[in-house]
Formats: C-alpha cells, structure tokens, sequence
C-alpha cells in the first residue's frame, strides 16, 4: 500500500435515513445496515458526483452508503484513470477482444433486458434478484434524475455485454455490467472496466468508480486487480499500488 492519502472530505451535512438490519449481500454470516439519501435536493448529476467522492453509489432511484456497526468490510473503491498501468492478464484480454465492437449507447433498449435477463437467471440463481423480471430490471438499472451510458460490446451482430455507467462532471462509476454467460471465456467483465477506463480517458474524466470491495469476497477481487487503485477508508481515499 502507498503511504500517500488524499485530503480528507470537507464536512457535508447529509440528511439520510438508516435500514434496518438485514442479511448482508456480500458476507452470509453478517447483518448490513445502509444509509440511505433523503435530501430530494441531492439526486441529481452534479450532487451525485460529490456523493460518490464521499462513498455513496447508487440503485436505481435511491442513493445508498454501507452503515455496518459490527463490520467495515465495505470500502468504495476509484481508478485515476490517467495513471491506471494494464498488467499482461489485462493487456492479453484487450487482444483476445480485439475483434469485438464497442459502441455507446444513451438509452435504454428492449435487448438489454433480454440479455440482463439470460445473465441473471444463469449466473445469479441463489441471489436476490433472480428470477429477472423487466420490472426488477427498471426499478435497479434506470433511474429518473440521471441518464446512464450503456457501453454495448458485440460478437459481429450480436450484444454479447451491457457495462451500465453513470456519468458524472469528474468520473464515470460502473454501475452494473451483464453479459451472455455463453461468451464467458472472453473475461467480459474485466473487458467492460477496460472500456470504462478508455471512455473515461476519451471524454477527459479522471476517475472512475468501482463500486464497494469486499476483501473476504471472492468474487469482488477482480477491482483490486487494476493497479494503482484506491479505497475510502476511514473518510479518506487512500492510494494502493501493489
């Protein structure tokens, strides 16, 4: 870990309501709380921006942050997409997709909720959001104070990943990538944060969010895999390299 920490966050009164407990979505053997945004003032793009920086994110509508007494497991996790170094594995899935098309999309579209749909219900049986349904779709991916970019990667004609991100004034954050499990081999997920990193360079936006990291879960480590990152820790972002 790099020494170096960022400033810490100037004080902002938020007001936010508590969840009640609740089974945690990344550790079976915890209880979660969230935070969750109040203030209508603050759904909005230019106050979105400042929440991510403070280690909110977003689902659907609603604006949430980790609030856990017991446990702090959850740390928001950012690229500085200008300093971003691709390691070999990295750089071997940029070539292995060469022959992909990437293109930018600005709104939704009927095939992204049947290819969400076949990625939910053959990835994710044992999770909460399966069986998918178009409602369950809409009420998680979309939202009414902010219109998110959909980076669409296709196998000749076919959509084969969806990266949903949210674009703000200073960053990109990745809201939710889907994909045809069929295509799996091809590391479709890494690919679609490679693709951020470059969208993010190509509109001149430093940052791009990552969502939260969960050490003890496995399937999250893939984010601490791009190299230098940081993490919100204690209310300041803290810069890890190696």
């Amino acid at each position: 870990m790099d020494t170096s920490k960022h400033k810490p966050q100037q004080e902002v009164i938020l007001k936010v309501g508590l969840t009640p407990e609740h089974p945690c979505s990344y550790l079976p053997e915890q209880k979660e709380q969230l935070l969750v945004m109040m203030d209508p003032g603050m759904f909005n793009a230019k106050d979105y921006e400042r929440l991510l920086s403070l280690g909110f994110r977003r689902s659907g509508k609603d604006i949430y942050r980790p609030h856990c007494a017991q446990c702090q497991a959850c740390q928001s996790i950012r690229l500085a997409v200008n300093d971003v170094e691709l390691s070999k594995s990295q750089k071997r899935i940029l070539a292995k997709n060469a022959d992909l098309t990437v293109i930018i999309g600005h709104q939704d579209k009927p095939e992204y909720f049947r290819l969400y749909q076949t990625y939910i219900n053959s990835k994710h049986q044992q999770g909460s959001m399966y069986p998918a349904s178009l409602e369950q779709y809409q009420h998680f991916i979309l939202a009414p104070w902010l219109t998110p970019h959909f980076i669409e990667i296709y196998s000749g004609q076919t959509l084969i990943a969806v990266a949903v991100t949210d674009v703000g004034s200073a960053s990109l954050s990745a809201m939710y990538t889907f994909y045809d499990p069929a295509y799996e081999q091809r590391s479709l997920g890494t690919f679609a944060i490679l693709q951020q990193i470059q969208y993010a360079q190509s509109i001149g936006l430093p940052w791009l969010y990552l969502g939260y990291q969960v050490d003890q879960c496995k399937k999250m480590n893939y984010k601490t895999r791009f190299r230098p990152y940081q993490r919100l820790i204690r209310g300041e972002w803290q810069i890890f390299s190696n």
